[in-house]
């Protein structure tokens, strides 16, 4: 077969993997957006207040993540060998890892959500409503770990549209939940006729609530599919503790943690920066954050695809096709990105106006959105370069890159441009854009150079 037709295969199979996770993602986006507004509503305060905790929330996501990219790193290797029987052991033993990360990671959130808000140099008025959305969202953290894993296990078994449609579900009801519990009852007219919306008007805690009842219903759901859905198959004897699995998930999982671990805490830190700028800059940034996650979609549509085909590579020891996967991918990624940076630079503050009517806002949220829309291309090709380090269980790549430019260009440079140089929001994200575009350049290089084969065992015969 030859180079071209491979290559087209490759795209036609990532395309038909990356298509529903792009569905997802668009959908859930687009619930992030009516979210959002729905708490921009309540003004710049109650944004600034949920906001704030979004940093940290990725961070006690970050173990959950790092655990799914071991989990579907270690069946795609084994499906693309034609070990089905070990694929569907590392299946089973994904519950036990979910339990565990849930209840450790539930436990931790809950006792430092009083202090949050202080720690991250909050005005005093945010206090109160920001620790209360932390612990609400993150008390039925065993839910979202179901929710976040067993989605990687049906994804490693080219399973996508399952975990599409239960995430769909998932952000419907907390659209209607939002609308519920943020607002009071409301009196409307449709086609003359006028009827009340009922509300328990909680504000800030009511958008806490909608989540949090919403990943525990999408994580029931995905509980009840591991152990029943015919496409994973598991049966009791693979529910079993295999400590092999489980210590080959630990040898993929930490450094995959510790990258997301490093990188999150530097948001948290990055985050407490902005912070001082004042709350028409948090929200601003806060806001410009979620509107830019739209343009993001199709790379990271592509990612868990890449991820899923460069272990079925490895495994099956197609070097070639792996390298073609990741060449093919990253061009991909990087032309959708290019074109979604485009129209993001022309309408930043149509953008900015789904979540806030305050001019202010929306004319800083705009300044660094068009800052951010030229980076996207490059973006997009970083986004296929850790989707294929994680596929074939080489996190330890991603680690050194994404920890050394988060610390040794974001949060020195902000700190320096904040409190030395006394400059604002814009300079914040120039610093923002040189980690992701450094990032990038090393993965590459890295990749490149081919030093990443010995990390993998990779012999000479695989090749």
């Amino acid at each position: 077969m030859g180079s071209k037709t491979t290559k087209r295969e490759i795209l036609r199979d990532a395309m038909r993997l990356s298509i529903p996770v792009m569905l997802e993602e668009a959908l859930g986006t687009a619930v992030q957006y009516v979210d959002s507004a729905m708490v921009g509503r309540l003004g710049a305060s109650a944004s600034a207040a949920v906001g704030m905790t979004s940093s940290v929330s990725w961070l006690v996501n970050s173990p959950i993540w790092a655990m799914g990219v071991a989990v579907m790193a270690v069946i795609a290797r084994n499906e693309g060998a034609g070990n089905h029987g070990k694929a569907r052991r590392a299946a089973g033993q994904a519950l036990w890892m979910a339990v565990m990360i849930g209840i450790v990671i539930g436990a931790f959130t809950f006792a430092i959500s009083p202090h949050l808000p202080g720690w991250m140099g909050a005005e005093a008025s945010l206090h109160s409503d920001a620790s209360a959305y932390f612990r609400i969202i993150c008390l039925p953290m065993i839910f979202r770990a179901f929710l976040f894993l067993f989605g990687f296990v049906f994804r490693a078994m080219h399973e996508v549209r399952f975990p599409m449609v239960v995430n769909i579900g998932v952000n419907l009801l907390n659209v209607v939940l939002d609308r519920l519990m943020i607002f009071g009852p409301m009196e409307m007219t449709l086609a003359g006729v006028s009827f009340s919306l009922p509300g328990f008007g909680w504000g800030v805690r009511g958008a806490a609530v909608a989540t949090a009842l919403s990943y525990s219903a999408g994580g029931l759901v995905m509980l009840i599919a591991l152990l029943t859905h015919p496409a994973v198959g598991i049966k009791k004897p693979q529910l079993r503790l295999d400590k092999g699995i489980l210590k080959e998930f630990f040898r993929i999982g930490l450094p995959a943690s510790l990258t997301r671990i490093g990188t999150c805490l530097g948001h948290v830190v990055f985050a407490s920066q902005v912070t001082r700028l004042g709350t028409t800059a948090l929200a601003a940034h806060t806001l410009a954050i979620t509107a830019e996650e739209a343009f993001y979609i199709p790379g990271y549509g592509m990612q868990t695809a890449v991820a899923t085909l460069c272990g079925n590579a490895l495994g099956a020891g197609d070097e070639r096709r792996l390298k073609d996967t990741a060449a093919v991918m990253s061009m991909a990624s990087g032309l959708l990105m290019a074109v979604t940076g485009i129209i993001l630079f022309l309408i930043p503050e149509r953008m900015m106006g789904i979540f806030t009517r305050d001019s202010a806002v929306i004319a800083l949220g705009a300044s660094v959105l068009r800052l951010v829309a030229v980076s996207e291309p490059v973006y997009g090709v970083g986004i296929i370069l850790d989707g294929v380090f994680d596929g074939i269980g080489d996190t330890r790549t991603p680690l050194r890159c994404s920890v050394s430019t988060m610390w040794g260009i974001r949060i020195l440079f902000t700190w320096i441009c904040v409190n030395i140089l006394g400059l604002g929001l814009m300079a914040v994200w120039v610093c923002m854009v040189a980690n992701n575009v450094s990032k990038t350049l090393l993965e590459g290089m890295i990749f490149l150079s081919g030093s990443w084969k010995k990390r993998i065992g990779l012999t000479a015969e695989e090749t």
